[in-house]
């Protein structure tokens, strides 16, 4: 079984939010000597946006050292004068698969309703580019958009929590869930079911999150869930968020684990993965 992590962040020289670890510098080699340990074969890397084009940079630079170990969902400048442009010419850069945008700043809420990314999304469905989103608490916007693109491959992250690391847990981390599963009618939208550990106050094998993984992959099926887990802000071992699918989810098997922790993340965002070719 390939097991591919849909989310991790490397960054150098730069200090990335208090909900990450505090260190200057989480580099590819220190990525690959964790993931390994893990035994996770491969990982989606989502360059900081706050970090700057930098970030982009530094990831392209992990896959064209090991294009079997990494890919990209990247960011840019939405508003640059050349912005089309970029789009269109976005999987030039190795690794380049698609786009994650958190639109966390203040001056950013509004482009979830104010048409003013309808570009965007009309450029990434003409493109065929999977977008990644953190869409807490906008759930009616990223329907509305998923809607009138039906060929956009939009993604959920965190198990559509509002934001990572909030402190939130819980019933009360997950009490507008309903929302996200209404979106699972729309074949276009998919869901990361990654950081599942910051969202308990349990320990280990965190059981009520447990609960509302099954709702999700019960409405969402295999093919549009993606294990992952932001490791840097993880409160557990990179084994443990492996093993809190592999092993302590008993309904969760055969080749519908498969999809869920890494074949499924691969297929939608157009990964051709070595590993995928030969099985």
């Amino acid at each position: 079984m390939l097991i591919v992590d849909s989310q991790i962040h490397i960054w150098e020289n730069a200090k990335m939010s208090a909900h990450h670890r505090q260190i200057p510098t989480y580099s590819k080699e220190d990525a690959l000597k964790e993931m390994a340990a893990a035994g996770v074969d491969a990982a989606v890397l989502h360059p900081p946006s706050t970090l700057g084009e930098a970030m982009n940079a530094l990831s392209v630079d992990a896959v064209k050292a090991h294009p079997d170990k990494f890919c990209i969902l990247g960011n840019f400048d939405l508003q640059a004068p050349n912005r089309e442009e970029i789009v269109k010419n976005w999987r030039q850069r190795p690794g380049m698969l698609g786009f994650r945008f958190t639109f966390n700043q203040p001056e950013q809420k509004a482009w979830w309703t104010d048409g003013s990314l309808d570009w965007f999304w009309d450029a990434c469905e003409k493109e065929g580019l999977p977008v990644g989103l953190l869409a807490g608490g906008n759930m009616a916007a990223l329907g509305r958009i998923a809607e009138r693109h039906p060929g956009l491959r939009l993604h959920i992250d965190h198990y559509g929590r509002a934001g990572g690391g909030s402190g939130v847990t819980d019933d009360v981390a997950f009490a507008d869930l309903p929302d996200m599963l209404a979106l699972a009618r729309l074949p276009n939208v998919a869901v990361k079911l990654s950081g599942a550990p910051s969202y308990s106050s349990e320990p280990y094998p965190y059981p009520k999150v447990a609960q509302y993984t099954r709702q999700i992959f019960d409405a969402f099926g295999p093919e549009r869930c993606f294990w992952g887990t932001d490791i840097t802000r993880m409160p557990c071992s990179y084994r443990q968020c492996v093993t809190m699918f592999t092993e302590e989810l008993p309904w969760l098997k055969g080749r519908d684990l498969d999809l869920v922790m890494g074949r499924a993340v691969c297929e939608w965002i157009g990964w051709k993965h070595p590993a995928l070719a030969r099985s």
